[in-house]
């Protein structure tokens, strides 16, 4: 099973950088992000259908779509699933979905972490 961390996308390419950073940084890591891929939902590539055709021909028969969105709303509740089933279709690859990154604990506490360091506070 490969990760394929999910973006939303945007023609400006300095807004894809966090997200470029965060893959390299899993990659980095050697644990089960490792092999992770990229996909943007829309305005730029790698698409998800590019991602998923790209594991398929690799011959991987699943993957697991990790949204990176804050939270679970209009994205998550229809067109992330209905992009996720089309792509996962195309490809011959089954597919499932986590929820949003950012609705995670762990990823709450470091943002509760980031912001009171960036105010100058201890969390």
């Amino acid at each position: 099973m490969r990760l394929v961390l999910l973006a939303h996308g945007s023609r400006d390419a300095r807004w894809r950088r966090p997200f470029e950073q965060l893959r390299e940084r899993l990659v980095q890591s050697g644990g089960a992000g490792r092999d992770a891929e990229l996909a943007y939902l829309q305005f730029c590539e790698p698409t998800l259908d590019q991602v998923l055709a790209g594991l398929a021909a690799a011959g991987l028969e699943e993957a697991l779509v990790i949204p990176l969105f804050m939270s679970g709303g209009g994205h998550l509740l229809r067109d992330v699933p209905d992009a996720v089933e089309r792509a996962g279709r195309r490809a011959g690859i089954r597919v499932r979905t986590a929820g949003a990154l950012a609705e995670e604990p762990e990823v709450v506490e470091a943002m509760v972490e980031a912001i009171a360091r960036l105010a100058g506070e201890s969390p």
